[in-house]
């Protein structure tokens, strides 16, 4: 447990999905946690996974499906760098120069914290965000979202820096 919160849930299991509004369109969908802000309630999360669509295979194209999931809203795709990401996944097709429809490669964050973390991150607003992008591919791209977590209260001032840094980040 992060020093400075008091859980006050047990596990609890978040499934969301995002669709591209039009094929190689950034779009992001809005997932509310509910958090009591009053009360200083944050949301630990100790795990994620993300399931991209696959990018299509299109022969002599390179194609990808990227997605994200950030504490706050974005207007690009996010990555580990960005302080405000908390997980990314891609598929990706690599057929440029190739006459057929390419190799596959998969790539994602780590889902899961290790041992010696006790969590992903934290989010101190009321929400978070997943986000999705396609490359290159002829259909609109989904993504899938499991994220698990619980809820704990914060003392005062570890709310205040959690809150500002998340706001901060955006």
């Amino acid at each position: 447990m992060p020093a400075g919160l008091k859980k006050t849930s047990d596990i609890v299991t978040i499934s969301s999905r995002v669709t591209e509004t039009a094929a190689n369109t950034f779009t992001q969908n809005q997932v509310d946690l509910q958090l009591d802000v009053l009360n200083r309630e944050v949301f630990v999360v100790v795990a994620v996974d993300l399931n991209p669509a696959p990018a299509d295979a299109i022969a002599g194209v390179d194609t990808s499906t990227q997605g994200c999931i950030s504490t706050t809203s974005r207007t690009t795709m996010g990555f580990l760098d960005n302080t405000n990401v908390i997980a990314t996944g891609e598929n990706a097709i690599r057929a440029a120069n190739f006459a057929d429809g390419g190799v596959l490669l998969q790539q994602s964050s780590l889902d899961t914290p290790p041992a010696a973390l006790d969590y992903v991150g934290i989010i101190a607003t009321n929400d978070f965000f997943i986000s999705i992008q396609g490359n290159n591919n002829a259909t609109p791209k989904a993504m899938a979202v499991r994220v698990w977590g619980y809820r704990a209260q914060a003392s005062a001032d570890i709310f205040a820096a959690l809150t500002q840094s998340e706001l901060l980040s955006a």
